[in-house]
């Protein structure tokens, strides 16, 4: 079954949320399960920008804090694609939340420094990827927002939901993140392989809840999987973001935005 097999949960702390621009603050890629002892990497990057006030409110870190005692990030990021390829090569399932977000972010840092790009660092391996805002889309379709303040798809709500502790000190921290992230998609894989009346009460109270699209997939079927779910769910927020904004496009590329080439676009 997918969910007992090894884990590399990544996750990113960055100075922001465009991938195009935005670096790379803190990261972690942290193997779990499987049968093998934990294996934590972790990385504190100086990256080499100005962290805005709105993300180190988040995350916690200053500029001053990055530039004093973060390494330097051409070799953090070389360092940091290095260990989830070397995962993914021994076959373990690259896990995080919203890691479409943290790929695509990776990626455009290793263009940025002219680094070898993820894929050229697999040695013939696939990349197979789980998603826990995906997979939760697409089993709790009609969850409501917790609050005002707290969504339905956040890390957190997803934590809450699926009965994993959760440290509001620790939250927004790359480590952090990443091992929530896992034990969520751990726990969906268990939901996926039970039967419906040993849920826990709410969770079959859900409107419309299935866990059964995850059951008994390879890792190569259920990454083919959320190709097409991620591009559904995007269609459906877009629809919905376009009650009010008749130009709104949610982008439903998945496990990573597509590369443009800014230099030459124009041109094609």
């Amino acid at each position: 079954m997918w969910h007992t097999l090894r884990l590399g949960a990544f996750d990113l702390e960055t100075t922001g949320v465009d991938v195009e621009q935005d670096r790379i603050v803190t990261a972690a890629v942290h193997g779990l399960g499987g049968g093998q002892p934990a294996d934590p990497h972790d990385w504190f990057v100086n990256p080499g920008v100005d962290i805005p006030e709105e993300a180190s409110k988040i995350h916690g870190i200053t500029t001053e804090e990055a530039q004093a005692k973060g390494e330097p990030a051409p070799g953090a990021v070389d360092a940091i694609a290095d260990t989830l390829a070397g995962y993914a090569r021994q076959e373990a399932l690259v896990v995080g939340h919203n890691v479409v977000y943290d790929l695509t972010l990776l990626d455009r840092e290793l263009r940025r420094y002219s680094l070898p790009l993820l894929a050229d660092r697999l040695g013939g391996s696939l990349l197979h990827v789980v998603d826990t805002r995906v997979l939760d889309t697409r089993a709790v379709p009609f969850r409501k927002r917790v609050s005002e303040k707290q969504g339905a798809r956040q890390l957190i709500t997803l934590a809450q939901f699926y009965g994993i502790a959760w440290d509001d000190g620790s939250a927004h921290g790359a480590s952090y993140d990443a091992v929530i992230a896992a034990r969520v998609a751990y726990r969906i894989g268990q939901l996926a392989h039970m039967r419906r009346e040993d849920w826990p009460d709410h969770v079959r109270a859900q409107s419309r809840v299935s866990f059964a699209p995850f059951q008994n997939l390879t890792p190569g079927e259920l990454h083919a999987a959320q190709i097409g779910w991620a591009e559904q769910q995007a269609a459906g927020l877009q629809k919905f973001f376009r009650r009010t904004d008749p130009q709104a496009v949610v982008d439903g590329s998945w496990p990573m935005r597509p590369w443009a080439d800014k230099a030459t676009e124009g041109e094609s």
